[in-house]
């Protein structure tokens, strides 16, 4: 999930924030933008915290990319975005619907909370700028309706940072799978585990930093109280207002991969339940949770095929602690961002192989070092016009899963699903939490 490479680059201390609104004028909607196949590529950052400072240097390392502007509602991460972006000749905006006027810029990188996703890309889409999406696509089901819509109305190409799709391991894995080498697949099993105890602690809500827009920030989502957990370290993830839980945030990652190995793009019901049975704190995902998802028949599962998901940040346990597996009549392959592992399926009472042993030593491969290429991708469809296969489709299908176990968590029962339309069946409830409400002024509009 992270880009770290802190040693190649050495980063300037921070400075006071500027803020450049000179020379700005709106594009008209759908206005070319994109550059030439050997032309240098202007970025602009739009979210200068936690997840932009770990993005940004992959795409300044490229060659014909540049960083010309930063965005954000934070005059502290603004001033440090901009000197780690190159200093003073890089403009600084606190509204990213400013920073979009800049017709130097060619593409945005969007790098907020979640909650904040989908807005901007619009936006962005309608100025004749290309995208790269951090994960989740949105902070509802609903809100990917309006990013798919807005990349194709707009002619755009909207790449999403899963960047698990552009690594080569990856690949080979999803071939595999889908060569039969594991025979008839009938579970896929997903884990995220963490050991963040004993929590962030409950903090009463109080003033917000001043370098902080609070307000904007809050933006679309219901208006609520400053409070540090929402805001400080990774408590965005965790409360309604930015996030959805370790389900949405990390399981977005292996849920692409999944619905790409087996050829299918959603559930047909999902259950999930949980709670806080590791620690008591202010969040309001559960840090502990179970989801099972069914799946109906498929190009990979003929049959179809059961999906279960865990989550932990209590404890650990598991070496690779961020994994999936895919259970085979055949063999089984865990799967994660360190290599691919193939273990041999015992029939019956024949045991002419051992099980939970390699097939052979050509059954596991290591992963290289392509942490980057996602970023070296999106680059190359910028240059060439070409829509990613991260796009916002994908995105949308692998951040509905997370969604979805979280819907049936808090209606408290099993949920159907109707894909195509993006819809709970025959229960309004839980349909209701499909779409969360805006907040005027701003508009869900394409």
């Amino acid at each position: 999930m992270m880009f770290q490479r802190a040693n190649r680059r050495q980063f300037l201390g921070a400075a006071a924030a500027a803020t450049s609104w000179a020379g700005a004028k709106l594009y008209d909607a759908g206005a070319e933008a994109s550059p030439g196949p050997n032309e240098t590529v202007n970025l602009a950052l739009i979210g200068c915290g936690a997840r932009g400072r770990q993005v940004m240097p992959s795409f300044m390392e490229q060659p014909g990319a540049r960083i010309i502007a930063v965005c954000d509602v934070n005059s502290r991460h603004l001033a440090g975005g901009r000197e780690r972006a190159g200093g003073e000749k890089i403009a600084a905006y606190r509204d990213y619907r400013k920073l979009l006027a800049n017709e130097d810029v060619d593409a945005v990188i969007v790098a907020t909370q979640a909650h904040w996703h989908v807005l901007p890309t619009i936006a962005a889409c309608q100025a004749g700028k290309d995208v790269y999406l951090e994960k989740p696509l949105g902070n509802s089901i609903g809100e990917g309706r309006y990013a798919i819509e807005a990349a194709k109305k707009y002619d755009r190409i909207v790449q999403i940072g899963t960047q698990q799709r552009s690594r080569e391991h990856y690949r080979q894995a999803v071939e595999l799978i889908q060569s039969g080498k594991l025979g008839e697949i009938s579970e896929v099993k997903v884990w995220d585990y963490e050991n963040w105890w004993p929590s962030f602690g409950s903090p009463p809500d109080c003033d917000p930093p001043p370098e902080l827009d609070w307000d904007f920030y809050v933006g679309p989502a219901p208006y609520r109280p400053y409070n540090p957990n929402i805001y400080s370290g990774y408590g965005y993830d965790w409360v309604k207002l930015s996030g959805a839980g370790h389900q949405v945030a990390w399981g977005v990652h292996h849920f692409d991969v999944v619905l790409w190995a087996m050829g299918v793009n959603w559930p047909v019901a999902a259950s999930a339940m949980g709670g806080d049975y590791a620690f008591q704190d202010n969040r309001e995902w559960p840090n502990t949770l179970a989801g099972t998802l069914e799946f109906g028949p498929g190009p990979v599962a003929k049959h179809g095929f059961v999906f279960q998901y865990t989550m932990r940040i209590g404890c650990r346990r598991q070496q690779r602690s961020h994994a999936k597996c895919f259970l085979g009549t055949e063999a089984s392959m865990l799967l994660d961002r360190s290599r691919y592992s193939i273990v041999a399926e015992v029939h019956g009472r024949k045991k002419t192989v051992a099980a939970g042993t390699l097939i052979s030593k050509e059954e596991e491969l290591l992963a290289k070092d392509d942490e980057f290429r996602h970023t070296e991708v999106f680059l190359e469809n910028v240059r060439q016009h070409k829509q990613p296969l991260a796009n916002t489709e994908t995105g949308h299908h692998a951040t509905n899963l997370g969604h979805l176990m979280n819907i049936s968590w808090q209606v408290g029962r099993s949920i159907r699903w109707d894909g195509r339309k993006d819809q709970v069946i025959d229960d309004p409830e839980a349909n209701a939490l499909v779409t969360k409400p805006y907040r005027a002024p701003w508009k869900l509009e394409v």
